[in-house]
């Protein structure tokens, strides 16, 4: 009986050959599928501006510093959540204040937010980070309300909600990650996400000051452009360093891939929304608690999280069946580095949240029977 991850990539005879048609042209990084990933992307969520670049980190680390982090800068991040929204602040010198996740949704807890917000002194925060946790899309309608009466940016996590989508105020159905509401969005490609390029990111931002640092922030600082030359060019050679950026360019080979991976973005939603909705109405007896499939949002189901008071016995009897579960996350606050720079800190509904949460096999390549053999496997542990 073959093992069953909680996500796994699936690759087409039309992906390989899109790779094998980069690995035969003369450019395998930054040529012209760097550009066609971007644009196609930025087409597919109505995005304005798209950066590609060589991980999820690398994009958030990028976003941060486009945004102008700085050393004694304080910003709000969501706990529940991989430890690189939080990381990438501190890459740039600022602090971190945890905030806490609504009981329901997982998700940053807007209301929470606003109450730290009043009772905290003019100016004390930069900006906030939020994520769209399991591919559960935030109201970035919303938050981007509270951000602006506090003055503050807000950098979007969608890592998990490639597809997903919200209803704004207008009744109209807004793409997560297109940075309509938020300054900044990001995207990673890692391979159990919605497409895969092996690793990858792509950042979005409608701010065209924001586009053009980040596309001289990627490369070292580096610009070729000789409209943005210092002054006159030497010739034909010349580039200058106008500030310490990074090498975090992503290759035409990851991003051929990522295109052919793009084509079939709502063929696999669709796929995830249906196995979601198997699970629910399987497993919707069981004691568990599931995702609530009656939320306005276009869920993604990057992840299908479930919730058990039985969490690691049912985590070691689904292994010992060959399935292997996952728990996203350990809170971030909970960390032994950030506990040494910040102190035992309690956000009650993320470490509640943290004690019960298991994620069960969600991929657009999982079938119909090993659906099934999770689904019997968790009905028989429950008697």
């Amino acid at each position: 009986m073959l093992p069953i991850p909680y996500g796994r990539q699936s690759i087409t005879e039309e992906d390989k050959a899109a790779v094998l048609n980069v690995l035969d042209s003369e450019l395998l990084t930054q040529g012209p599928w760097v550009e066609q990933f971007e644009d196609s992307v930025a087409k597919y969520i109505g995005a304005t501006h798209a950066v590609a670049v060589s991980s999820g980190t690398a994009a958030l680390h990028l976003a941060a510093m486009a945004l102008n982090v700085q050393p004694g800068q304080t910003v709000l991040v969501a706990s529940n959540t991989f430890v690189a929204s939080a990381n990438c602040i501190r890459y740039c010198g600022g602090d971190v204040e945890f905030v806490d996740v609504d009981a329901k949704s997982y998700c940053l807890d807007i209301d929470e937010l606003e109450k730290k917000l009043k009772s905290a002194p003019p100016g004390k925060y930069k900006g906030i980070v939020c994520v769209d946790f399991a591919g559960l899309p935030l109201d970035l309608e919303k938050l981007r309300r509270v951000a602006d009466e506090y003055e503050l940016w807000i950098l979007e996590d969608a890592c998990h909600a490639l597809g997903a989508q919200f209803k704004n105020s207008h009744n109209e159905w807004v793409y997560s990650g297109n940075s309509r509401y938020a300054d900044i969005s990001v995207f990673s490609f890692h391979p159990v996400k919605h497409i895969a390029t092996g690793e990858g990111g792509l950042i979005t931002t409608s701010n065209k000051k924001i586009y053009e640092d980040l596309c001289l922030l990627r490369t070292h600082g580096i610009t070729k452009n000789p409209d943005k030359f210092s002054k006159e060019s030497d010739g034909g050679w010349y580039y200058e360093m106008q500030k310490l950026g990074y090498n975090y360019r992503i290759s035409d080979i990851l991003c051929a891939l990522g295109t052919s991976q793009l084509v079939r973005i709502e063929q696999n939603l669709k796929r995830r929304r249906d196995l979601a909705n198997t699970y629910f109405n399987a497993l919707k007896d069981q004691p568990l608690t599931l995702p609530d499939p009656n939320r306005m949002q276009k869920h993604a189901y990057h992840l299908y999280v479930v919730r058990s008071s039985r969490r690691q016995e049912l985590y070691t009897y689904l292994r010992e069946k060959q399935i292997f579960a996952q728990v996203h996350y350990i809170p971030v606050h909970k960390q032994p580095y950030y506990q040494r720079l910040y102190g035992d800190i309690r956000l009650p509904n993320a470490e509640m949240y943290y004690e019960s949460a298991l994620s069960i096999p969600m991929y657009h390549g999982l079938t119909d029977p090993d659906q099934q053999r999770v689904i019997e496997v968790i009905k028989k542990f429950h008697g």
